[in-house]
């Protein structure tokens, strides 16, 4: 399923809160952080807020820089991002600001409440209203942005509850908080992230920076998706596998292809690339494999990555790719390409994974990557 990159952006107290109960919004973020942030929406293709935060922010989301607006117009985009809410009832304020400012908009919602926002919002330009189903359905929402509106980075401005459900489904690609050196300490005052179940593990540390008074930190997922759903962990991870095949020798007669094992908890346990150090023949799957203790528990939940699918058949050794990853007792493979018939005619690599009740998730958004160290194979 292509998607857009998406981007969670808050501004939280050094407690943890995105505002207090005071009847105004309070401000955590100076000058700075909101030149940041209007930085970070002129770049974006789209920004979305739950229907919550249009009730109690009643915000415009807006670029408010007339030289950032013009630029995204001499790029041939339009002046503003699109502006997205999601809202399961479809009970939403038609004389809320988010609808007469700016450029288009958009409402996902169930199939119950497109009726009832359909019928709130009638009468308001450049407004569409689209059901993902019976319940709202994030994937889909995200699928139908990337297809038919043509987002490819949406930028998540809110609230908590929105937040909180994209990082629990594996959807969020990056995390952008604003800490800002003040406490709220209000028990009732609403919080960035919710309780209940998240990806295991830690996040990654992409940077810190100071702006202004308040400290920016990004951090982006680890951990990957489960069965065959992706997250956005898996993408991050596909992508460094097919960094890893540009490190191959070339060669006539072999695949470049990268692999990077990980573990449930987003610890990389080894990556490996076609040819790599003195052996002519290995393969990336098999070269990452060789680094692991066979016996290490955590091959039983790992996910290995390859750019290209992994070989069901090869004549340099006895045992092929997917067989080893089998044997090792990985369960879930995610790649990029399947093997066109270049060497092995009919190879099916995932196929044999498959059969053996291994999860394979193919990302084909990557292919192209995977393909770029192996164009002068492919004629």
């Amino acid at each position: 399923m292509p998607r857009p990159y998406v981007l969670l952006s808050a501004a939280v107290s050094l407690d943890g809160f995105l505002d207090d109960t005071g009847p105004e919004r309070l401000l955590l973020s100076g000058a700075a952080d909101f030149d940041r942030v209007d930085e970070v929406r002129a770049s974006s293709d789209a920004i979305l807020v739950g229907a919550g935060t249009l009730r109690t922010d009643n915000p415009r989301l807006l670029v408010n820089s007339a030289d950032r607006r013009a630029a995204r117009v001499a790029a041939g985009r339009p002046e503003y991002p699109l502006k997205v809410t999601v809202s399961g009832s479809g009970d939403l304020d038609p004389k809320a600001q988010f609808w007469h400012t700016g450029g288009e908009k958009v409402v996902y919602t169930t199939g119950e409440g497109a009726r009832r926002a359909a019928a709130r919002l009638h009468g308001l330009p450049g407004v569409d209203v689209v059901p993902t189903g019976p319940g709202l359905d994030w994937r889909a929402l995200l699928e139908h942005l990337h297809d038919v509106r043509g987002v490819r980075r949406l930028m998540v401005e809110g609230g908590g509850k929105v937040h909180t459900q994209l990082v629990r489904e594996g959807l969020a690609d990056e995390l952008q908080l604003a800490v800002a050196p003040l406490f709220v300490g209000q028990p009732d005052a609403p919080r960035l992230f919710g309780t209940g179940t998240y990806p295991p593990g830690r996040m990654r540390l992409a940077e810190t920076r100071p702006v202004g008074d308040v400290v920016l930190i990004r951090y982006v997922p680890t951990a990957p998706g489960t069965d065959s759903l992706a997250s956005a962990a898996d993408r991050r991870w596909l992508e460094l596998a097919c960094e890893l095949a540009a490190l191959c020798p070339p060669s006539e007669t072999a695949f470049s292809v990268g692999a990077v094992v990980v573990a449930a908890d987003g610890t990389e346990l080894a990556r490996g690339h076609s040819r790599e150090g003195d052996d002519p023949v290995v393969h990336a799957e098999e070269a990452a494999l060789a680094k692991i203790d066979p016996a290490d528990p955590r091959l039983a939940d790992a996910t290995v990555y390859s750019s290209l699918e992994p070989c069901a058949r090869r004549a340099s050794r006895p045992a092929p790719c997917a067989r080893l990853i089998l044997d090792a007792g990985v369960r879930r493979v995610v790649t990029a390409w399947r093997e066109p018939d270049t060497f092995v005619a009919d190879a099916d690599g995932n196929g044999l994974l498959a059969a053996a009740g291994a999860d394979v998730v193919v990302l084909p958004e990557y292919a192209e990557h995977a393909k770029a160290p192996n164009l002068h194979l492919l004629g």
